[in-house]
């Protein structure tokens, strides 16, 4: 009997840093088994021009029925599923390959937005009861995550992917100590938390019903 797949992806080093915690911690997974599922992690480009071919090839490859796609969000203090990709590319710094896209679309006559398919306020509650730091977001920015998760939400119909999204997670301690003030979460810490992000992704079938957003 075949095992069904959750796909990982994560990302490439990028804006000068030696390390991205989304591949660190990603690659760790690759070939585990959790919850009847085994995981397979593959490493995208940080580029607009590349990820996306990248992302469609893992998920051709791999054939997942729960693609997670990882990123870094240097600054953030917690773990942050994303609820919503926009159709909009508009980057602060130049990507690896030095593009720099200004107000263009991810995908010409797509849709302004996409939501998850995750159940993220299920995630969120499982890591805050295991004591892991974690709070929805609402925006994943405008530069080549969200340009990912948009891309992602686009394909999932096509690859019949029952359940996809976008996780953020902090800098790693050893990119955080060369930041006065930045905020960090420990390797050990992340591995922890994929593992609980992957398992209820499998096994929660519907998100919690449960007070939430932002009154800002």
């Amino acid at each position: 009997m075949t095992m069904s797949t959750v796909l990982l992806t994560a990302f490439e080093p990028f804006g000068g840093e030696s390390i991205n915690p989304s591949w660190q911690a990603a690659t760790r997974l690759d070939g585990v088994d959790i919850a009847g599922y085994r995981v397979a992690a593959r490493c995208l480009p940080c580029t607009f021009s590349g990820s996306l071919n990248a992302l469609e090839t893992a998920i051709a490859d791999t054939r997942p029925t729960v693609v997670i796609a990882l990123g870094q969000a240097g600054g953030r203090p917690d773990i942050t599923p994303e609820r919503v990709a926009i159709n909009w590319n508009d980057a602060r710094i130049p990507d690896n390959a030095g593009e720099l896209p200004c107000d263009t679309p991810v995908i010409s006559g797509g849709p302004n937005a996409y939501f998850t398919t995750l159940p993220i306020k299920a995630v969120t509650a499982a890591l805050q009861q295991n004591g892991i730091p974690a709070s929805i977001s609402y925006t994943a920015g405008t530069f080549v995550c969200n340009h990912v998760f948009y891309g992602l939400q686009h394909m999932a119909a096509r690859y019949g992917i029952a359940k996809s999204g976008f996780v953020h997670i902090p800098y790693l301690p050893e990119q955080a100590a060369r930041i006065k003030g930045a905020p960090s979460m420990a390797e050990t810490t992340l591995l922890t938390a994929l593992n609980i992000i992957i398992e209820t992704c499998i096994t929660q079938e519907h998100d919690l019903r449960t007070a939430g957003g932002e009154t800002h």
